[in-house]
């Protein structure tokens, strides 16, 4: 299945702007693909105002959220794949959600490992599953 990512963020980011607030979306800056203006990161994240009024051109596709946005007064066309999206929520009472950080596809070829042969993969555990107290 394709991730719920996008559309979780595009359900979210309408819910936010119908309420009279206004989106930001938590990136990180450090993941493949990402294309934003050079140092405005900080802890390889940084903080987008999203909103209607503060950006242009906005496109929320299933592979990335792309739009036209204003840093120091000089403009910048900004590309977020939707994995390297950690969270959208309202600025004005941090309402929204937080994603889990998905891994980074590994590069073809670039580990010099074998292709054709595959790790194996752990055994399942047996018996019935079970919860555990943990104090």
């Amino acid at each position: 299945m394709t991730s719920s990512r996008p559309y979780l963020v595009r359900a979210l980011y309408d819910w936010i702007v119908d309420n009279g607030c206004t989106p930001h979306i938590l990136v990180h800056a450090d993941h493949p693909g990402v294309q934003v203006p050079s140092g405005y990161a900080s802890d390889g994240q940084i903080v987008l105002n999203v909103s209607p009024g503060a950006v242009r051109h906005l496109d929320m596709s299933n592979e990335a959220v792309s739009f036209e946005g204003r840093f120091g007064g000089v403009a910048h066309n900004l590309y977020v794949p939707s994995a390297a999206i950690l969270a959208i929520y309202a600025r004005e009472n941090g309402q929204g959600m937080v994603f889990e950080v998905e891994p980074t596809p590994p590069d073809d070829g670039a580990s010099g490992d074998d292709a054709s042969v595959s790790k194996p993969k752990p055994a399942p555990a047996a018996g019935r599953p079970s919860l555990k107290v943990v104090k």
